[in-house]
């Protein structure tokens, strides 16, 4: 069988990756398409990283099993009433993929279409070898979505008057670029290829978890989060309520920062006080990508499992 993603948006989705290693690990074939003119329209199973999936977009593959995936609720302004108005204009599929159950909540399908949840996991290679020799070059490190970082800009100036360094991993949009050029004792790499992430990441002792206070940020797992906890990484966060369910459920001990205005407070946060936390970081084993994946039931519904 051959199952074709499709995924025109712009979000970086490491689980495309893990699906299509999963996928052939079963004896099928995956493929992913940033374009939809480019699915065939004879198409046996197409699986919808939404978006909008339209009725006329749906019916161009007729013969197909239609798998639509919510990895997010809508993002940015008036972003509750984008999820009404997808809930409204979404093409009905044969199943859904939600990331958790606020998802699931958020969207508010209000049908019998057969659904799961699937949470985000982490590739076995975040995992560090353990003869493997760390090299702290760095005091933290940040990874991801570069453009949330403009909320947390006196989180940085204050990194920069307690002495931390920081390594960024990431492409940088414009509107922040010409700040962290200025910054000494920032390091940005840039985009690299998500095989290059672990090893830069253990070249920090710190992670950095900056997620804005916004909806839907603060109900939705932290990819990020994930990785720095395999790379054994302690863990700096700002603080809102996924991350705090995911400390208590895995029994870990974070450094929360608040949401400030002020350098000077970050600087105190970032001084001596960042090195005395008790930190416990979660080895989390038990998110790798194959276990995450080999839980589902959509394999049943499509018949490439028994």
């Amino acid at each position: 069988m051959l199952i074709h993603f499709v995924h025109t948006g712009n979000a970086y989705l490491p689980e495309l990756h893990a699906y299509v290693e999963f996928i052939q690990s079963t004896g099928n074939h995956a493929r992913v398409y940033r374009e939809l003119d480019a699915v065939p329209n004879d198409a046996e199973v197409v699986w919808w990283m939404c978006g909008l999936v339209t009725f006329q977009a749906q019916r161009r593959f007729p013969k197909a099993f239609h798998i639509h995936e919510y990895a997010s609720a809508s993002i940015g302004r008036l972003c509750h009433f984008k999820d009404i108005y997808k809930r409204w204009l979404q093409a009905t599929p044969d199943y859904r993929v939600f990331q958790n159950e606020w998802v699931c909540a958020r969207l508010g399908f209000r049908d019998t279409v057969p659904f799961e949840y699937r949470d985000m996991g982490v590739t076995p290679q975040f995992f560090p070898k353990e003869t493997l020799s760390r090299v702290r070059d760095f005091d933290c490190v940040y990874s991801g979505e570069m453009r949330r970082l403009k909320y947390f800009l006196p989180v940085f100036e204050g990194l920069a008057r307690s002495g931390r360094t920081v390594l960024l991993i990431g492409q940088l949009p414009d509107v922040i670029k010409d700040y962290f050029d200025t910054q000494s004792n920032v390091t940005a790499v840039g985009r690299v290829s998500y095989t290059e992430v672990p090893q830069l990441l253990i070249r920090a002792s710190y992670g950095l978890n900056l997620v804005p206070s916004q909806l839907p940020y603060t109900q939705q797992t932290s990819t990020k989060l994930i990785e720095y906890c395999a790379a054994g990484l302690k863990i700096v966060s700002s603080d809102y309520p996924w991350v705090r369910r995911f400390e208590q459920q895995n029994e870990a001990s974070f450094y929360f920062i608040p949401y400030l205005n002020s350098a000077k407070t970050y600087s105190e946060i970032f001084g001596d006080a960042l090195d005395l936390q008790p930190y416990r970081t979660p080895k989390l084993h038990n998110l790798t990508w194959p276990l995450i994946l080999n839980r589902m039931r959509v394999w049943q519904a499509i018949g490439i499992r028994d």
